[in-house]
């Protein structure tokens, strides 16, 4: 059983690397853990680069079978950890065994779906135009294309999903499955968590007889993550967090002489539309579902509904009083660190003192350190229209519900709002023509469109899109989950008049399955 020790994770080994740097915290009493973990310095980051960048043409075109079975061992290894793992992450982030299980599953589940997809190898997207030497006036020679992994990646742990999120997380296991490198920078909030997962890792690593540059895992400051995003041989990052950071990291990606793609999903209120019969039909049931989606968890979530639109009227103000009794019942949790209490305290303070905002209903406080009790608030739609601070993410169990005089004025309302994940549709049979109206709206403005459900359950799928227009994502074309996700890390190559003995070997002839002049054959 892997110990965790505090040191980075670099070619297959472990070392002290720089100075001393981080104990973790336990959230819910505010606590201490051991051990001191040490911050990757630059000569760290280095190494650890140029191991990956040693790595990375083996690994790129090593047979698509040994890549899906260490994507299935890397599974295997993290499940090996048993209830390690589950300790530990709880003592770190104060979320439940139950929550931490299923995303333990979640996380295991997308390696095993990635190693279908390898297997399948439609990622690969080969393409032959077979050569047409009499065509007149210019024969066309033969061209072959294939995608190649773009290189190392630099992923960054989300501080709110310690598996699913972080060092094995979605962006791990779509660079994988590209044939890319990673060096994970672990997340201050569970670098105990993130240490065991990687050395299950750095275990399936060497099971599968792949070069140890394939993985490592660095902790450290914002230094760290700076120099690791410079650096030459990082051709791609993976990034899951706050606006800030992730329009930080964009910068200096783009400031290098070779600048490089930063994958960023950053921020979103995901807002909701409660279209008029369905607020008459299922007022008790859509405010006590509405009010569980915001405060799961703490409304820790990237998909969490912050923000819900209805016309006003008789229904509106009955919805108003049950989303009252419902959130009345609603415990404060802990949230993952004292800087994210911190900022949500902040969020909900200015949003209480705004002299536009009402405070429509406040939840029970909590025993917990950094906790502080659910809240929603409500506005009108001029006065949100009026002021883009309102329509700033509030990291946390909050939302705000705007009162609209008419659909008209709920319609304009989605034209005008920021990129985001997710919107969705509160609606019945009567409401279909108004939705109708709203949908190319949406469409344009969001990544998943959601019809009577709520956008904090996010499958893990081949029709999945967990992205959107900016500031929602950095590249709206993206995802960051489901099997599409591993295009961010793929670039296309073409090769013309190749022989045979020199072509790749899936596009060699009566290879795997391809379009052969536009038709697919195989």
């Amino acid at each position: 059983m892997a110990m965790i020790t505090g040191e980075v994770l670099i070619g297959g080994g472990a070392s002290s690397g720089g100075a001393p740097g981080i104990r973790a915290t336990n959230p819910k009493t505010g606590a201490l853990l051991e051990p001191i973990f040490t911050f990757a310095d630059e000569a760290d980051v280095d190494r650890a680069a140029r191991l990956a960048w040693d790595a990375f043409d083996s690994f790129r075109d090593s047979d698509l079978e040994i890549r899906a079975r260490f994507l299935e061992g890397v599974a295997a290894a993290i499940e090996g950890l048993g209830e390690t793992l589950i300790d530990r992450a709880e003592a770190e982030t104060g979320l439940s065994r139950r929550r931490l299980t299923i995303e333990r599953n979640r996380t295991t589940n997308q390696l095993r779906l990635f190693a279908e997809v390898v297997r399948a190898g439609e990622w690969l997207d080969l393409r032959i135009d077979p050569p047409l030497p009499d065509r007149a006036p210019f024969p066309r020679p033969d061209l072959r294309l294939r995608q190649i992994g773009v290189g190392p990646v630099a992923v960054f742990g989300a501080s709110n999903f310690p598996l699913a999120f972080s060092v094995a997380g979605g962006d791990t296991a779509a660079a994988f499955a590209a044939g890319c490198p990673v060096i994970v920078k672990g997340h201050p909030a569970h670098p105990g968590t993130g240490e065991l997962v990687g050395h299950a890792i750095q275990a399936a690593v060497a099971d599968a007889g792949l070069p140890a540059g394939v993985f490592a895992l660095l902790n450290g400051a914002v230094d760290t993550g700076t120099a690791l995003v410079r650096h030459p041989m990082i051709k791609s990052v993976g990034f899951t967090g706050s606006r800030g950071a992730g329009l930080a990291l964009m910068a200096i990606a783009a400031a290098r002489p070779e600048p490089i793609p930063v994958h960023a999903e950053m921020s979103s209120i995901n807002p909701v539309f409660i279209l008029p019969v369905a607020l008459r039909e299922r007022t008790e049931q859509i405010a006590r579902s509405f009010v569980d989606s915001m405060a799961l968890d703490g409304g820790q979530y990237c998909t969490n509904p912050g923000l819900v639109y209805a016309v006003a009227g008789p229904d509106l103000e009955a919805f108003l009083s049950h989303v009252e009794a419902a959130l009345a019942l609603k415990h404060a949790e802990a949230m993952l660190t004292p800087g994210i209490h911190q900022a949500f305290d902040r969020g909900v303070g200015a949003l209480a003192s705004h002299p536009d905002v009402q405070i429509l209903a406040r939840g029970l406080d909590g025993d917990d350190a950094n906790a502080t009790a659910p809240a929603i608030f409500l506005t009108d739609a001029a006065r949100f229209e009026a002021d883009e601070a309102l329509g700033h993410e509030v990291f946390g169990a909050s939302s705000l519900i705007v009162r609209c005089e008419t659909i008209d004025a709920m319609l304009e309302a989605a034209e005008r709002m920021e990129g985001q994940l997710t919107a969705t549709l509160q609606l019945d049979a009567g409401d279909i023509a108004e939705a109708r109206r709203l949908l190319p709206v949406l469409e344009r403005r969001v990544g998943r469109i959601l019809a009577n459900g709520w956008p904090t359950g996010v499958e893990v799928s081949h029709a999945m899109v967990h992205g959107g227009p900016y500031p929602a994502t950095a590249d709206s074309r993206f995802t960051s989950v489901g099997t599409l996700s591993i295009r961010r890390f793929l670039r296309p190559v073409s090769y013309q008049n190749l022989p045979q003995e020199l072509l790749p070997a899936v596009l060699r002839d009566d290879a795997l399955p391809r379009l052969v002049d536009g038709v697919r054959q195989g």
